[in-house]
């Protein structure tokens, strides 16, 4: 059984609130669970305690089971010192997509016609 630990949602619209849960991995996101390890509440404020409630105890048992964290999960660990921190890498996350490519080269093309004109005379 792949065992996951993720957030599961709740609240109502536009209010969000997650349970931090060990659940199998072919469980619905909100479906069953095998249990609740904690909580997060992305309304308050980032220095919050209480943003993000966990029971480290139980997760590090979790994870000495073969539990894996999804990608958020596995960030507030690293935040909370239970697990060491991963080097992350997407090299194309800061580069410019074709239509700002584009518009920066139309842009550049109209600056440099001015001093061209200028030169011309």
């Amino acid at each position: 059984m792949a065992m996951k630990i993720r957030l599961a949602r709740g609240g109502s619209k536009k209010r969000p609130h997650y349970s931090i849960v060990a659940t199998d991995s072919r469980m619905p996101r909100d479906g069953r669970f095998l249990e609740k390890l904690g909580t997060y509440n992305p309304l308050l404020a980032k220095d919050s305690e209480e943003r993000v409630k966990m029971d480290v105890e139980r997760i590090k048992d979790w994870l000495s089971k073969g539990a894996q964290p999804t990608d958020r999960v596995a960030r507030m660990l690293e935040a909370a010192g239970v697990t060491e921190k991963k080097t992350r890498s997407n090299p194309k996350k800061g580069e410019p997509g074709k239509a700002a490519k584009d518009r920066a080269e139309k842009k550049a093309a109209r600056e440099a016609a001015p001093a061209d004109d200028a030169a011309a005379e």
